[in-house]
């Protein structure tokens, strides 16, 4: 699950982290490929394949796997790489949410095991359109605080098109238009300043509080969508308060 991810901690101890793992590797490998077919193998000229890569070494991904998938991609293994992007919007417990990105190659299949996941996993697929408007495409990086104050940050980043700062425990969000991430990124290397996380990513404008029921249904949808091969990101409005946090710290 990506975005605003207080619960993301508990969520990762009840994922079998192993499977999460190796997850993570097939969605970065389809990135590396998606780019190289779009911009070719050479990474100097091809900066989404440069940031593609990139990612996926930072996220310990084999060199040769990378290095696999970026010939595959452009096309040097006499392989044909064709994905298309989709977005499946649907409804989770107590009115939350849900925006499930896919990066698939068979739009057929992809449509049908996320229908089924939504549905199997006390979800409802909402209308095309009816969840959407409530996201907005936002460049957010996530860091941890290390003892950096907010205004710290905000003087290391406000001039390379950060256009807030979130403080949510230990951890500070940058929020940015898409366009403007890697501007807020290269800043906070210029400042020598650590960052965990840089995507692209729909922000929710209002968010939907659930109770301790809730949350665990939620959850159990997510793991379900997140776990299929198709299914790139998901991204919701459901905020767990920390009492319900904690109450779920607790099931385990």
């Amino acid at each position: 699950m990506s975005g605003h991810s207080k619960w993301a901690t508990t969520k990762h101890k009840k994922a079998a982290i192993d499977a999460k793992r190796a997850k993570s590797f097939a969605k970065l490998i389809k990135n590396i490929e998606v780019a190289a077919k779009a911009g070719g193998a050479d990474l100097a000229g091809n900066p989404g394949l440069e940031l593609a890569v990139s990612k996926a070494k930072k996220t310990s991904v084999p060199i040769d796997n990378i290095n696999r998938a970026v010939k595959r991609g452009a096309g040097l293994l006499g392989e044909t790489v064709d994905y298309q992007t989709i977005m499946y919007e649907a409804r989770g417990p107590q009115g939350s949410a849900l925006l499930i990105e896919c990066l698939t190659d068979n739009k057929n299949r992809a449509a049908s095991e996320v229908r089924l996941g939504i549905t199997r996993n006390g979800g409802s697929v909402a209308d095309p359109g009816s969840v959407a408007y409530l996201f907005t495409r936002k460049g957010v990086v996530t860091l941890p605080k290390n003892g950096l104050s907010e205004d710290e940050l905000l003087m290391a980043v406000l001039d390379a098109g950060a256009d807030e700062v979130k403080e949510s425990n230990d951890t500070f969000e940058i929020v940015s238009e898409p366009q403007d991430l890697r501007a807020v990124v290269a800043a906070l290397e210029e400042n020598g300043i650590e960052y965990e996380t840089d995507e692209a990513e729909f922000v929710p404008s209002m968010h939907v509080e659930l109770d301790a029921d809730g949350a665990r249904k939620f959850l159990k949808l997510v793991d379900a969508l997140e776990e299929l091969d198709d299914v790139q990101n998901v991204y919701s409005n459901a905020d767990l308060p920390e009492q319900v946090l904690a109450e779920l710290e607790n099931d385990d």
